[in-house]
Parts: C-alpha cells; structure tokens; sequence
C-alpha cells in the first residue's frame, strides 16, 4: 500500500495487562488489514490466565498489517500491528498504554463468541446484521465485542442505545450489556454447555474441552511436575470463632450491608502465621529461593459459570479484620459479576481455598505456582470431643474444621510445612472473643 507524504507507519505494541503477567494469548483480531480505528477502538482480544479482555489501538489510523494471528502466544511489549498514521502524530510516548478494563467471560458468554466467525461480526456486510447493526455512529460507538453479544441477544439498535456504558467516555463494555441482558430477562443464564458429539450407537460422548478448562488442565499438570507435593492435616477447635461469628454477624450486616464469612479469619491467621514463618511466603527460580517481600495471599472464588478463579489480596498484612473482610467481600462481588481486572488474579505469593463451602471436609489442594504451598480449609462440623480443664477431662460439643496443606517438599521440609499448619491452628484456637469489627 502506498503511503501518502503526510503519513507514517508506527508499530502498536502489545500493552501491560497487570503485575507479573509476561505474555497473552491472542484470541480475535477484531479488525481487518485495510480497516481504519481511531484511538481506543478495540482492535482484538487477547487472554491472559483466566482473564478475557479487548486491547484498544492507542492511534488514530488504519491497519497495514498485523503481526500475530489468532492463538499466537505473544509476549507483552511485542510489536502486534503496523498502523499508518499522521505524519505530525507523537508516538514517542515512554510509557505503553495500559488496558483500562480487564473482564472475564463467562463461559455461556465465550461459547457464543468464540463459535461466530468474527469475520461475519464484523465483516463487510454491516448493514446486513440484523436486529443489531454493526455500525458505530459518532454519538455511540461500539466494540464488535459488544455488537456480537447484543445479535446475539436481539437487542436493537435504538433498544443498544438505552444501555448505560461505564467505559472510557461512557462507552459500552462487555460487562455492561451482560448485566443488561441478566436483569432484562430478569434471570442467570445457564452456562453454555460444552459442544458434545454422541457416538453413533448411543453410547459415549465425546466432550471438546473449552479454552478456559484447557488451560486448567494443563496448570495442574504442570504444578504436579514441578511441585513434589505433600500433605499435612490438622482438626481445628473452631467453637470460639463460630460463637463469636453468630454474635457479632447481624450487627456488621446492620452496619455495612454486608456479610462477616470466615474467610476473611481464615486470612488473617494465615497471614499471622506467614510472619512467623517468611519461609512458606516463597518461590522457587531454578536452583534459586526468591523470599517475597509482600504478603500476597489469593483466594479461590467459584465462578457463576461454575469454574474457579483466585483473586489475590495484596499486600494482607496491612488490613486489619475488619478491612480483610471488606476486601474478601469486594473481590469475591467482582468475581461474580465478572469485573476482576487483571491485577486482581496476579501476584498471590500463598493461596487458600474454602472447600468447606461445598461440604467438603477436607482435600489435596493442588499448588498454584510459581507458589510453594497452599492451605484448603474444610466444612465446620458440630462433634463430641475431649475438653481439658483444671478438673478433669469432659466430654462437650465443639465445632471442628479439618485444614489440609499442601506444600512443595523441594524447599518446605516437613518440619517447617507442619510447624506452619500448627501456628495457623493455634491462632484460630485462641481467637480473641473480645474484639470488635470497626
């Protein structure tokens, strides 16, 4: 193509997506060589782990060639498209631009997209697609993102147009239509069930494994190869925890509209348990041991879908109970309505997960690298149990919680991953039934 004398061609670079994500997956490339953008079109979309999110062109210009395909791995700082742009554009800015909303789709939402042809989406027959045209005019522009789901779910033009955006100057994202279409159809849609092949004698199935359980498989996979995996398992007295939850729980609802889970406690006497021993707080780098400064500790949080993600708490050790609970509160909102941006699933230096949720009473949790350890806390069961006091032995009623910790005997010899399940028992134990929620 030749280049006018009032024109350049500049490289768009692949933007940071978040703390210690090094690379993405290009799913879409939701633009075509030839195709004019202006600044923060979205011109494809990438994946990063667990997390789905459009990249916007940060030029004005038209595209002249793309550097990567669809399912490309590519590093972030890479070059992924050659724009033609003006000549007297500045494109000399240090800093690349970050992606300003990271969103998660859902399965039922990622099914839909991913069998269309984003070549029908967003192709040259525009004016075709019906009930939704695929054309942005200049009061209301639209992400082919956002134009496949709204012909998707028959949603008109001028009904497209009522929809409040939250993105960049009020432009309609993913989540927004999402959360239009759940609360106009005034119910949860069910997850996209995966695409099943019957054998021809009735007998079994074969299911094709969507992108999100790919990635699963092979990360568990992967942490059982280089992870030597033991587990220890300790009974927790909970019945001071558990009566001091009953009392205190109706009143922080009262307060601020929420609801004191025992995750939050959980945190806190994980996190309490860290600084005691900084040598669970680790990675592993070949032959080196990098001790972490900050005390990062994820989450796992089931998914509307039914899949799990871990948002991480930075930095856990700078809140207090009351802030462990808003923040455990906030993020596991943000998983559900599916608005966790990339930072909020980076940087977990140990991980917990309440199996307990599911009834589950205890488990193997499988380490989520570059991690060296993770805790799994069980279902809280009313048992008989041998009560020492000053008087004698008794037999009373207590509320027991099995938790299992898993760690990697590379660098966590047993003595060290048993010393540190026993400190988090002994904090729970002697939880203080004094304190306050402020």
């Amino acid at each position: 193509m030749a280049l006018q004398t009032n024109m350049k061609i500049v490289e768009m670079l692949m933007p940071p997506m978040g703390e210690s994500i090094m690379e993405c997956t290009v799913l879409h490339l939701l633009k075509k060589v030839g195709d004019k953008v202006i600044a923060d079109d979205s011109i494809l979309e990438v994946a990063t782990d667990k997390v789905d999110t459009e990249v916007p062109c940060p030029y004005d210009g038209t595209i002249i060639e793309w550097l990567v395909k669809e399912e490309d791995v590519v590093p972030i700082g890479s070059a992924v498209a050659r724009i033609e742009v003006a000549a007297d554009l500045d494109t000399n800015s240090p800093d690349l631009p970050k992606i300003p909303s990271q969103e998660i789709l859902t399965e039922e939402s990622s099914a839909a997209i991913l069998e269309k042809d984003i070549n029908e989406i967003v192709g040259k027959n525009h004016g075709q697609l019906s009930p939704v045209s695929a054309q942005s005019n200049e009061e209301n522009f639209y992400s082919p993102l956002v134009l496949s789901i709204a012909r998707e779910e028959k949603i008109s033009d001028k009904e497209l147009a009522t929809i409040a955006g939250t993105g960049t100057e009020h432009r309609v994202t993913k989540n927004d239509i999402l959360s239009y279409v759940s609360s106009r159809d005034n119910v949860v849609a069910a997850p996209a069930e995966p695409a099943k092949i019957t054998s021809l004698n009735g007998g079994n199935e074969i299911i094709e494994m969507d992108r999100m359980r790919k990635m699963i498989s092979h990360r568990m996979i992967e942490s059982r190869k280089i992870s030597a995996h033991v587990t220890s398992f300790i009974e927790t007295d909970m019945t001071t925890v558990v009566k001091w939850r009953d009392a205190v729980k109706a009143d922080y609802r009262k307060r601020s509209g929420d609801s004191i889970t025992y995750t939050p406690i959980l945190i806190e006497a994980v996190v309490k348990a860290i600084k005691d021993f900084p040598m669970i707080n680790i990675s592993v780098e070949g032959d080196k041991i990098i001790m972490k400064k900050d005390i990062n500790i994820g989450m796992a949080v089931a998914l509307p879908d039914g899949n799990l993600i871990v948002p991480v708490i930075h930095r856990a050790d700078q809140y207090d109970l009351a802030g462990l609970a808003r923040k455990v509160n906030e993020l596991a909102k943000k998983a559900r309505e599916n608005k966790l941006k990339a930072d909020d699933v980076s940087g977990g230096t140990y991980t917990v997960s309440n199996i307990g949720a599911f009834a589950n009473l205890m488990g193997t949790p499988i380490i989520v690298q570059p991690q060296v350890a993770i805790m799994a806390f069980g279902a809280i069961k009313k048992k008989p149990a041998v009560i020492e006091t000053l008087q004698g032995d008794l037999i009373g009623i207590r509320s027991l919680m099995f938790i299992s910790h898993s760690y990697d005997h590379r660098v966590v010899d047993g003595s060290l991953g048993g010393m540190f399940l026993k400190k988090v028992n002994d904090y729970l134990e002697n939880f203080d039934s004094h304190r306050t929620l402020i």
